[in-house]
């Protein structure tokens, strides 16, 4: 954060304290002795944990660096891959990106990701970290070493500790944003998409200016392909934002209509510094993964569901890749009977194992659903075996064994399949809508 957004919560914290010792002090003796003597019975409580913090030595720092991860929600059920979201200026951001990223995953707007705060060690840090030398002013100047100890250490570690995909995106607001700027500009930098929100370009004398679009000419000379990026601005005077996109416009234009370059600029007129980072997180991230989620209405466009799998191919192109996560499986399969070609369910499967392997079980298990829940629970249970090497440690795949065999009559194989969802749901730590899914 910059001095004026640290002395603003200061100030609103100090005010909140004050409110509250005022409404404390203003109960009257005789409201407290009329007060209801009994008291309510405590009920049972846990924490709900969403994320980690984890420390480690840094050679490079010489000293003790802090970071914070979140996983998503289903890293434990299988052996998947993710994408990487890493966030400048943990402390204050890491909480509502981490929910963010939990949040549009979860009904299908964009891919799961493994969300990692950077943290900083207090203003001070901050500042130095995110910003080059300027005008022989100690204060600034850390900017090469946060980018050595990103490049170095911190992502080498989370590639040790989680399973990682290999993509990283990085992403920050004002300092942080101008931080993500030049870690796009520099030489084998580890991450290949950027979110820089409302960043501080008028550092350094906009400097950022002929620093960036020089990058970009050099590109273009060299016809490389230029990681993504999502640039934004609120309703914010001097930041200097405006006037980069004006004097990078020209040849960006040439490189999005050459193909080199997936770029957004996006304006919050009705926001300001302080508001504008959450809605322009929510854009960044859909940038990630232009229309991640096909909605029905779209899906009954196409006539054939080789066209749906030609589109879902196309998609894994993208940043992030593209597989079926539950709700987009569910859609689907909602499609297949709309669309009336439920017919043709047996060469459907044989298709979708080929062209989307990774993404086969999760289909299975969306196509029973809607076969259960049309009275067909043979042909459910026939889809489901088809992917049961992988299905049978998915709490979900063995709830719809159940539900078809509470259909077909057999009331012991349903109950042990349902026994094996509840016992794989506790120990694969599914979060508690999924859990009471499966109805325990």
């Amino acid at each position: 954060m910059d001095c004026k957004l640290r002395l603003y919560l200061a100030l609103r914290h100090q005010i909140n304290r004050i409110a509250l010792l005022a409404c404390i002090f203003l109960i009257s003796p005789v409201q407290a002795e009329n007060s209801p003597t009994h008291t309510m019975p405590v009920s049972e409580r846990s924490s709900l944990v969403y994320g980690q913090s984890f420390t480690h030595n840094s050679n490079l720092y010489n000293a003790e660096r802090r970071y914070m991860v979140a996983l998503p929600e289903r890293y434990h059920a299988t052996q998947r891959q993710y994408p990487v979201f890493y966030i400048i200026d943990g402390d204050f951001q890491f909480r509502h990106v981490s929910a963010a990223v939990n949040n549009l995953a979860r009904v299908g707007k964009i891919p799961p990701m493994i969300v990692v705060g950077i943290a900083l060690q207090g203003q001070a840090d901050y500042i130095k970290s995110t910003t080059w030398a300027a005008e022989d002013n100690p204060e600034y100047g850390g900017a090469a070493l946060l980018q050595s100890y990103l490049a170095q250490e911190l992502i080498p570690l989370i590639n040790q500790q989680f399973r990682t995909s290999g993509n990283n995106a990085l992403a920050g607001y004002s300092l942080g944003g101008l931080f993500t700027l030049y870690s796009m500009m520099q030489q084998n930098t580890p991450f290949n998409a950027y979110l820089a929100m409302s960043p501080s370009i008028w550092f350094d004398n906009y400097s950022s200016n002929a620093l960036f679009t020089q990058y970009l000419k050099q590109k273009q000379q060299d016809k490389s392909k230029l990681p993504p990026l999502f640039l934004s601005v609120a309703n914010e005077q001097g930041m200097g934002v405006v006037e980069m996109v004006d004097a990078i416009n020209p040849i960006a234009s040439e490189l999005v209509a050459n193909q080199q370059w997936r770029w957004q600029f996006q304006q919050f007129p009705d926001e300001n510094h302080y508001t504008t980072a959450m809605p322009a997180l929510l854009d960044a991230l859909a940038f990630l993964s232009p229309q991640y989620f096909i909605d029905l209405d779209e899906l009954v466009k196409l006539p054939k569901y080789a066209d749906v799998f030609d589109l879902f191919a196309a998609k894994q192109q993208t940043w992030a890749g593209f597989q079926l996560e539950w709700l987009q499986a569910y859609t689907f399969a909602k499609y297949v009977f709309i669309s009336k070609q439920e017919g043709q369910i047996d060469q459907l499967l044989k298709d979708a194992k080929q062209q989307l392997p990774a993404s086969y079980t999760e289909l299975c298990i969306g196509l029973a659903k809607v076969f259960i829940y049309k009275q067909q629970a043979d042909k459910a249970q026939q889809i489901l075996l088809s992917a049961k090497t992988e299905g049978e440690l998915s709490a979900d795949w063995q709830q719809q064994m159940s539900l078809s065999y509470v259909a077909l009559g057999n009331k012991d194989a349903a109950l042990k399949a349902h026994q094996r969802a509840l016992f794989l749901a506790k120990s694969q730590g599914l979060e508690s809508w999924e859990w009471w899914e499966l109805a325990p």
